[in-house]
Formats: C-alpha cells, sequence, structure tokens
C-alpha cells in the first residue's frame, strides 16, 4: 500500500476517519517502528506505546491507557 499523508487522502475502502474524528486511531498504519515505540496511520495521526497521540496540526493526545479507568467490581 503507498503511504499517504495528512493532506493526500487514503487510498483504499473504506476511506480511514480523519485524523480530527474521534474514530482516528481506526485508520491503517501505514508507518511502524514498535523499537521506538511509535506509529503513523493513514490519516498522519502518530501514535505511540504509550497511548499518546499527535495529530497532524500539532496538537497533542494525551496517554489514555484503559488502566486511566476505573477498576471494574464484580459483584
Amino acid at each position: 500500500m503507498p503511504e499517504t499523508s495528512a493532506t493526500q487522502p487514503c487510498t483504499h475502502t473504506p476511506s480511514c476517519p480523519p485524523a480530527t474524528s474521534p474514530a482516528r486511531e481506526a485508520a491503517q498504519r501505514v508507518v511502524s517502528h514498535p523499537e521506538q515505540g511509535w506509529s503513523r496511520l493513514c490519516n498522519g495521526l502518530l501514535v505511540f506505546e504509550d497511548t499518546g497521540e499527535l495529530l497532524p496540526d500539532g496538537r497533542i493526545i494525551a496517554p489514555h491507557r484503559p488502566t486511566d479507568a476505573p477498576a471494574l467490581v464484580k459483584a
């Protein structure tokens, strides 16, 4: 699959959600560097191992690990 950028739409169907969408993490990975702890998605989003994100416009999304949610208590 050819690499795309934030300004070039993805070439697969269905199209990936834009980086500004709440579903932005559902975009396909086009570059992956697990040894460095990051990947770039088709929509230009950089996602990091700690679940932080960097939007194409430079805005930061703080890490949001599942452990940040309150623990479920079994009854």
